[in-house]
This record gives structure tokens, sequence and C-alpha cells, in this order.
């Protein structure tokens, strides 16, 4: 652990343990934003994976250690409380996924059975039950060399003919923390992509053994749990300012609709892709008959915030394998 990390994780445990941050985290709760759990830690580590992936040790660690310090409720209860907070009672925190990825089921929903948390997963409904991918899921992976070297080539020709070509480190490095930190920037730069090349990148890349995404079964499966909650995240996951208002209003009925015919109660709750939002955008949600949407501004929640526009405190494999990393950014995140 590095100086700077370990001065912030002991600001966030002496945060969490005073009394001002108890009463203002209480006074106004925590949602968290999560993506994957995978099976190994020492893979989630990476730079290009670390911010969306957790590894399951670490996710472990995370949910003992907000059991110790936080109501973890339902989403709904978070944002509908049945009664004003108690004095003395914990801070209520709820946890979110996002994306609606296989390995929520695999191996995030074990570990959310074993420790009594409940969970929302918002699902982008088109990848639901497909063989559909997310792009930076695939190109990531095909650059990083996790199907080969043979499988990279394509790739590399389709990106360079965009005018995109790879950085040399990426592909020769002299180890893989440089070689992942660079990956990790280069994905961050193809956002700016239209959405038809994005595509056709990932038409690129070797086509996986299992689905990238649930599948309705599932989805089923996990709501009649009872612990976990489902929610739109979009269809196929668009930025939703970019789309024009015809392509949007289809955007939002198409998500809605697949949740109500794909589950029993879906939540009046959307979750903006990329967390990018709108004026435009929060009208059209709001007739779609959502309630509250969700962002990605860090920070906790609070009662003057806009209930179509709620903060979200993101969790990395970092900040999961040391969680008083979260209570620090809950800290910040407090408005004045």
């Amino acid at each position: 652990m590095s100086i700077k990390t370990f001065v912030k994780c002991a600001c966030g445990w002496l945060y969490l343990n005073s009394a001002k941050g108890r009463r203002q985290l209480r006074e106004r709760g925590v949602i968290l934003m999560l993506h994957r759990v995978v099976q190994d830690d020492a893979s989630a580590e990476l730079a290009h994976r670390n911010e969306l992936c957790v590894g399951a040790e670490s996710f472990a660690g995370l949910l003992e250690w907000l059991r110790e310090h936080f109501d973890c409720v339902p989403l709904m209860t978070l944002l509908d409380p049945p009664t004003a907070p108690r004095p003395g009672q914990r801070p209520p925190l709820a946890l979110t996924f996002d994306d609606g990825w296989r390995d929520n089921a695999v191996h995030a929903f074990p570990l959310l059975r074993q420790y009594q948390v409940p969970a929302s997963i918002f699902l982008s409904t088109d990848y639901i039950d497909s063989r559909q991918r997310f792009w930076w899921e695939s190109i990531g992976e095909t650059l990083w060399g996790s199907h080969g070297v043979a499988s990279i080539n394509p790739l590399l020709t389709q990106l360079q003919a965009l005018g995109r070509p790879v950085p040399a480190s990426v592909l020769h490095s002299f180890s893989n923390e440089a070689r992942s930190r660079v990956l990790a920037g280069f994905l961050q730069s193809l956002k700016s992509l239209p959405p038809a090349q994005l595509h056709a990148l990932t038409d690129a890349c070797p086509l996986e053994s299992l689905p990238q995404a649930l599948d309705w079964h599932q989805v089923r499966q996990l709501e009649g749990s009872g612990l976990i909650s489902f929610g739109p995240h979009g269809a196929s996951h668009a930025l939703l300012p970019g789309l024009s208002d015809e392509a949007l209003h289809a955007e939002l009925s198409r998500s809605r609709v697949a949740l109500q015919e794909g589950c029993l109660q879906p939540l009046p709750v959307y979750c903006y892709p990329n967390g990018d939002h709108d004026a435009r955008v929060r009208r059209q949600v709001a007739a779609q008959q959502y309630r509250y949407a969700l962002g990605t501004r860090a920070a906790v929640c609070a009662v003057n915030d806009d209930p179509l526009a709620l903060p979200r405190i993101g969790v990395s494999q970092r900040s999961a394998r040391h969680p008083s990393l979260l209570a620090w950014r809950m800290s910040r995140g407090v408005p004045a």
C-alpha cells in the first residue's frame, strides 16, 4: 500500500468512526456502484480491469466490512424509507450493479446470499439472453491476449483503419502493470467512437465460450431469491444524450418493456449508461414513469438531490480490497 493510499484509508477510518461522520451518513445514505465480480483477485488488480472488476475474495471482504458499519438495505428502502431514521441507527447503504454481467449470478450472488446483503442489478436489456457483447470487455481482453496472439491482428487492422492505432506498449512492455495502464487509457479513448464502429470492432474479436451477460432464466432465479431486484440500464447501452428524441424514446421504451416482460417487479429506477444524462434525457425518463434515476456523480445521497440524478460511489478492486478508501470517498462526497 502506498503512503497516499494509507493516508486516505486512515482518514476514511477516522471519518467513519466519528460521531459527525456517522451522523452525516445516517442522515443521507450511500449507494455503491459495482459492475463485475470475477473469480481471480490478481486479474482484477490490473488497471484495465480494476475499475469494473472486483475479485471474489475482495468482494467477500467488502461485504463483511459493509455489514459491520452499515445497514445494507434494498435500494427502494433507501430511496423510500418506511420511517424516519432512529437515533443511533447505522447509516443505510444499497448495492447496485450495472450492465447485467453473467458473473453477477456466478460469483457475486453466492456471496450476497452468504452474507444476506441485498442488491439491485441494472440490465442493458438487449444483451440479456443473447450473445451480444460489451465492447470494452471484448476489445480489451483481445488486445490483452486473453484469446491468443493470433486473434489480435484482425482487431489491430481495424483500429489502424479507424485512425486509432494501438500503442506499442500495449503489445510489448516490460511489465503487465505498465501494459495494463496503457491499455486502460486506450480503451477510455475509444468511448468517443460512434456505436457502429465500436460494434464493428467487437465483431473483429473472438467469440467467448459463454455469453457475457445474464439470461432471463438467471434473472428470474435471482429475483426469486428475494435478495436481488432489477431495473433498466438502457437497452443497447447507448449514451442517451447523443440520441435523437425518437431514438431516445425507443431506447427507453424497449428497456422498460423488456423488464416488464422479464421480471415480476422491476424497479421504478432508471440507471443511465455511463452515468450520462441531461435535462432532455431526464424529462423523457420521467415521462416513462421512473421516479428515480442513478448517475455516477461520486457523492452520498442528500435530501435536496434531484431524484432523477442520484449520486453513487463506485467500487473498484482497489477500494474493495481497502474498504476504508470507500469511507474516504464518502467523506469527500458529503455536501457542504
